[in-house]
């Protein structure tokens, strides 16, 4: 007989998710779209707190609210807690420390994985270059890695409606028509680029058009989600001897 010790309400959920408030759509392979997604989730919503407030004023104000739903997802009972926005590296150290499981709140985690795999520059496409400071590095320990950064600053649908909030509604065919022209960019400057991670959240559901075009490994927030659950719930091998 196995006995559990028992003491949560829901039980069975992988990853719990700190989500920025935002109502702009999340196509499959969006972080907050857990239809799409091949583990279970629960979110706690981070209530005003924007992509374009964390862009523009990431201060220490912002961490009481974050910890405190970090603590909630704990004691939900997740095996391990991310978030729905990139930028949130700037709190990774802190939020990791205030809880007793794993966090990884930012796909830029994978940066130096993706230099050591590659030993070659890490491209990082982010919603905002000029937003990703080297604090955000420095909280994910890839401050000391080779990166290129490209920018969706002027990318004119991506921009009004993610960094600038002034719509919900948004073109999908836009978007990834506009991330991968920034890749183009990105690469003729830079064509030693080993290997791409996507800083933005609102990026995965493309990535297999970027790769398909840039020949390149694509790194994003699900395909770290995915290390991590498959890395907390181990099963037992289908094969034979």
């Amino acid at each position: 007989m196995t006995i559990h010790s028992g003491g949560q309400n829901i039980c069975g959920v992988s990853i719990g998710v700190l989500s920025l408030e935002s109502y702009f759509p999340k196509p499959p392979g969006h972080i907050k779209n857990p239809s799409s997604l091949p583990f279970t989730t629960t979110y706690e919503i981070l209530h005003g707190l924007t992509v374009q407030k964390l862009l523009a004023d990431p201060s220490p104000e912002l961490l009481e609210p974050i910890i405190s739903a970090a603590k909630r997802l704990e004691e939900q009972g997740v095996h391990a807690i991310t978030g729905s926005c990139g930028f949130l590296a700037i709190f990774q150290k802190e939020i990791a420390e205030a809880v007793s499981i794993p966090v990884f709140v930012s796909s830029l985690i994978q940066v130096p994985l993706a230099y050591h795999m590659t030993r070659a520059p890490v491209g990082v496409i982010t919603a905002s270059a000029s937003s990703l400071t080297d604090k955000h590095l420095e909280g994910v320990g890839a401050s000391d890695v080779p990166i290129v950064v490209q920018g969706l600053d002027d990318a004119p649908e991506f921009s009004s409606v993610i960094l600038r909030g002034e719509r919900t509604q948004m073109d999908l065919g836009k978007v990834t028509d506009e991330l991968l022209t920034a890749s183009e960019s990105m690469l003729e400057r830079s064509p030693e680029i080993g290997a791409i991670v996507l800083e933005c959240t609102d990026l995965p559901p493309y990535a297999h058009q970027l790769q398909a075009k840039v020949n390149r490994p694509v790194f994003d927030i699900i395909t770290l989600a995915n290390m991590v659950h498959a890395a907390s719930h181990r099963i037992a091998f289908p094969g034979f001897i």
